[in-house]
């Protein structure tokens, strides 16, 4: 991949960007084996400053922006979490904490929601306590999320919970969809693990067999009929086993924008990973000129630089193409189809990566590269 993918030129009329996933930090008690951060975590020292963050959102206000999503690492390790949220909330943005729990005290969480905060995704790794502590490499985790989850509730915040299914937990899948009903949640995002940053790096630990996948992936589809009126379920189903690629972020540079805790802007959260793009950051440029002139936001905005099937195929308005950085994790070239696609000239990469799923070596142990919260704020 050489520097000339930046040529493509934007499509001259752009919508405003939906979202913005703020990375407030890359600090995190967690060493969840499927993070999709990246494995160079950003240190501590590098990550935008207060000021820097407000300068951010108020640009995103201007910009159009609806929705602000402080995740992280764990956003709680941010001291000024509270004064991030109110600035969201002063300029009009809908905030949404994306958290672990861990770092979260019921004062702490109600001081956020007196600043404006207006809804909590929390996380959870199984709905078995010792699994789920094991998942999350941090003893006791299981435990407090139940509290936090508790706190939101009576701060009287909407609740999201969030459960990546995997290898380790793929049959509890349904479990994991009624804990969220227990814990008060009005919504529960089943995503099974996608492999980008440490999910990639850990896949083979990670992937179930497809007859796992299968049967989680029915026990979830039945439960939204079951649950309908009890709770909403969003399900998104393994790549490797579908026969077409997702929108990537809905199309690249198309419905939001990443920003890295260094300030780098992102089309998604994997982005980094493609080499000969020219990330801008918002140290330098403000967020409006990202969006219109960034090379790395234009680089796969409309089709010229797609490559057959995906230029005579009628679904590249639907999928447009798929995802640039699993086609480059793959298939080695970002500019190909998603080899995810059974049309692709790659798929066949796709079916020996997931038929080795299905007779697994004995469960390897996971890596990650963790970065501490600050005592401060715990």
């Amino acid at each position: 991949m050489t520097a000339s993918l930046t040529a493509s030129e934007a499509p001259r009329k752009l919508s405003a960007p939906v979202a913005i996933l703020a990375e407030l930090t890359h600090r995190c008690p967690l060493g969840c084996p499927y993070c999709s951060n990246p494995l160079a975590l950003e240190p501590r020292e590098d990550e935008l400053a207060t000021a820097d963050w407000i300068r951010v959102f108020s640009q995103a206000a201007e910009l159009g922006v609806l929705h602000a999503h402080l995740s992280g690492g764990e956003p709680a390790a941010r001291a000024d979490l509270k004064d991030i949220v109110a600035h969201c909330a002063n300029v009009g943005l809908y905030t949404n904490l994306i958290t672990s729990g861990i770092g979260l005290t019921k004062p702490r969480l109600q001081e956020l929601a007196d600043a404006g905060l207006d809804h909590v995704q929390l996380s959870i790794q199984d709905s078995v306590e010792i699994s789920a502590d094991r998942i999350a490499g941090y003893n006791g985790s299981f435990a407090r999320k139940e509290k936090v989850a508790g706190w939101v509730t009576e701060a009287g915040l909407p609740l999201t919970i969030n459960a990546v299914i995997h290898r380790a937990n793929v049959g509890r899948a349904a479990d994991m969809v009624r804990l969220a009903v227990r814990l008060g949640a009005r919504r529960v995002e089943v995503a099974h693990a996608q492999y980008y940053g440490w999910g990639f790096h850990n896949r083979a630990a990670l992937m179930p067999s497809r007859g796992e996948a299968e049967a989680a992936i029915a026990a979830v589809e039945e439960l939204k009929k079951a649950l309908e009126g009890v709770i909403v379920i969003d399900h998104v189903i393994p790549d490797y086993h579908a026969r077409y690629p997702k929108a990537c972020m809905g199309g690249w540079g198309k419905r939001g924008l990443n920003i890295t805790p260094s300030g780098m802007a992102l089309p998604c959260h994997a982005a980094q990973t493609i080499p000969g793009l020219d990330f801008w950051n918002v140290r330098d440029h403000e967020l409006a000129e990202i969006w219109t002139n960034s090379p790395a936001f234009n680089a796969f905005r409309g089709e010229e630089w797609m490559r057959e099937p995906c230029r005579s195929c009628p679904r590249k308005e639907v999928d447009y193409g798929g995802c640039r950085c699993q086609a480059l994790a793959i298939a080695g070239d970002a500019r190909e189809a998603d080899p995810v696609c059974h049309l692709s000239p790659h798929h066949d990469r796709v079916t020996k990566i997931a038929s080795r799923a299905d007779n697994p070596e004995p469960l390897p142990a996971y890596s990650f590269r963790r970065m501490k919260l600050r005592e401060s704020v715990q």
